[in-house]
């Protein structure tokens, strides 16, 4: 049975939560995820790692969160490809974020009671795998079932839970300092499991359309249509290539600010209890700035009804902060530009995903293609740590940030062939089978 182009509002009704209590259960849902992955990422995974293996820490990490980041580049669209194909009453998008919930709790529990850094790493992985597939279930709600219209607003709304959700796992950490490993992963675990009952709780879902299998002889042997049915093709879908191309670069960009520490040091000389000072109030000073572009930009872009103007001037921001970087004489230069640049950050992660949204090709593959999405944004955020060195080596900090602020400015560029929103745009809460439908070229 083929999915229609059209949905009976009728039907919209009864298969689509009400919009607050769905924004209510994506930001307890994927804070939850977020708080997760982040506090691990940030320090648990850190403390785990030096407490078994206190000489050799330093390898050990790169390698566990290396390979864990391996996992999780590929883990969304894994996800998303079977959350499109779930087909059980419960519901295609909350059974994946249940799923991949239960795989969370389980290997944050197991990383508390492991004794050798394989168990760490393995535990790991499986908590990067679960809670990015669960996050993809996430994502796919928005598409399914916000309007058009109101995507920007919560668009800004989820652009602001990764930021929360690490402040929120550090603050809980640094009180928890005293207590034991299970103490620590248990609460993260608890606030996982919480956030996941209350959002399942408050969501509508429903199956996944079933798929017309038929296919002729020609179909199974055209390898073009293979390729295409896991990545949408450029040819056809053009704007889902340009809007991967734009996430990568503005993502480049503001991954500049986690070699702070390492740049203190090297380029100004700070002692290390002057770093660690200077890192934190740099990293304090950018998170308000970020947390207010993403709701102001998500909020005018509904508003305005434009999103790629905004996208623009936060490349321009991105690139123009990362100018600063590289020739700033001191440390109230940095402080200045790394507010800049958060911002201007902010301002695109509050419209990304309300455009991602809208220029996705096929209902029927929504979570898949967010998953392939998302790699636009785990690949810069793996990559910075192994190109700045190379960087390095070519030549100094300021070349590193004149590097990085070119891939800002190219996010300005790739993004203009995206199409914009149109004023004859539908507040169907699902995209269209074709990008071209409902959107014109401003």
């Amino acid at each position: 049975m083929m999915i229609s182009e059209t949905v009976n509002s009728t039907e919209l009704k009864k298969t689509t939560t009400p919009l607050k209590r769905l924004i209510t259960a994506l930001i307890i849902g994927d804070l939850g995820a977020y708080i997760g992955l982040l506090t691990v990422g940030s320090i648990l995974l850190t403390l785990r790692v030096n407490e078994i293996d206190p000489k050799g820490a330093i390898t050990s990490y790169g390698l566990i969160a290396g390979i864990g980041s391996a996992v999780a580049i590929f883990s969304m669209p894994i996800g998303g490809f079977i959350s499109d194909r779930i087909r059980l009453k419960f519901g295609k998008r909350k059974t994946i974020i249940v799923v991949g919930a239960i795989m969370g709790v389980l290997s944050l529990m197991g990383m508390a009671v492991s004794t050798n850094l394989l168990m760490v790493g393995a535990f790991n992985c499986l908590m990067a795998f679960g809670l990015n597939i669960a996050q993809a279930g996430y994502s796919a709600l928005l598409v399914d079932q916000v309007p058009e219209s109101k995507r920007g607003t919560v668009s800004g709304l989820l652009g602001v839970l990764g930021m929360a959700g690490m402040l929120i796992g550090l603050v809980l950490m640094s009180v928890l300092t005293k207590s034991s490993n299970i103490g620590k992963f248990g609460l993260i675990s608890a606030i996982l499991a919480i956030g996941t009952i209350i959002a399942c709780i408050l969501i509508k879902d429903t199956p996944a359309e079933r798929r017309n299998l038929e296919k002729s002889r020609e179909d199974k042997v055209q390898i073009g249509k293979v390729i295409s049915s896991i990545y949408p093709s450029p040819r056809k879908y053009p704007a889902f290539t340009w809007a991967m191309l734009t996430r990568a670069f503005l993502t480049l960009a503001a991954m500049s600010t986690t070699y702070n520490a390492m740049m203190f040091i090297q380029r100004y000389h700070y002692t290390p209890e002057a770093t660690t000072k200077f890192t934190a109030l740099v990293s304090f000073a950018g998170m308000p700035a970020m947390i207010i572009a993403s709701l102001l930009g998500g909020f005018l872009s509904d508003k305005l009804r434009k999103q790629k103007v905004f996208i623009i001037f936060s490349a321009i921001l991105a690139g123009s902060a990362l100018v600063v970087y590289a020739f700033a004489p001191n440390f109230t230069s940095i402080l200045i530009a790394t507010i800049i640049l958060q911002f201007g950050y902010g301002l695109y992660t509050g419209v990304d995903l309300a455009m991602v949204s809208r220029i996705l090709p096929r209902k029927e593959d929504t979570a898949k293609d967010m998953g392939i999405m998302n790699i636009a944004r785990t690949i810069p955020q793996t990559i910075v740590p192994f190109i700045v060195p190379l960087l390095l080596g070519i030549g100094s900090w300021s070349f590193v940030y004149c590097f990085l602020a070119v891939c800002g400015l190219l996010g300005a560029l790739t993004v203009l062939p995206i199409p914009d929103i149109s004023r004859k745009t539908t507040d169907v809460g699902s995209n269209n089978n074709d990008n071209s439908l409902n959107i014109n070229i401003n």
